[in-house]
């Protein structure tokens, strides 16, 4: 059975940074792609960066390019979403997602397996 646990989530003041770790368990992701999602109170959740287990290849929203930096470690299973230059509006629960298959994808009704998400205030 597929696990995602999300860590990190904090108070940071704008212009800080965090880092949100994804432990994946259950079996071998090399097919897969991993996401982070966020969700603001009243607003839908939404994509924010895709990683390609294999190979490392990135994909992200426009508001977090050049701020923010999605990267995997495969020895440890782990996703990472390096966050930088935060900003008040970056406040959310994050969430990390998983899929398999092809493609790049943004919706989040196409991915699989979710994590319980993680808290991350950004105080002005």
């Amino acid at each position: 059975q597929v696990q995602l646990v999300e860590s990190g989530g904090g108070l940071v003041q704008a212009g800080g940074s965090l880092r949100l770790s994804c432990a994946a368990s259950g079996r071998t992701f090399s097919n897969y792609f991993m996401a982070w999602f966020r969700q603001a109170p009243g607003k839908e959740r939404e994509f924010v960066a895709a990683i390609r287990w294999s190979g490392g290849s990135t994909y992200y929203t426009d508001s977090v390019k050049g701020r923010f930096t999605i990267s995997r470690d495969n020895t440890k299973n782990t996703v990472y979403l390096q966050m930088n230059s935060l900003k008040p509006e970056d406040t959310a629960v994050y969430y990390c997602a998983a899929r398999a298959g092809l493609g790049w994808r943004t919706g989040r009704d196409e991915y699989d397996y979710w994590g319980q998400g993680t808290q991350v205030t950004v105080s002005s």
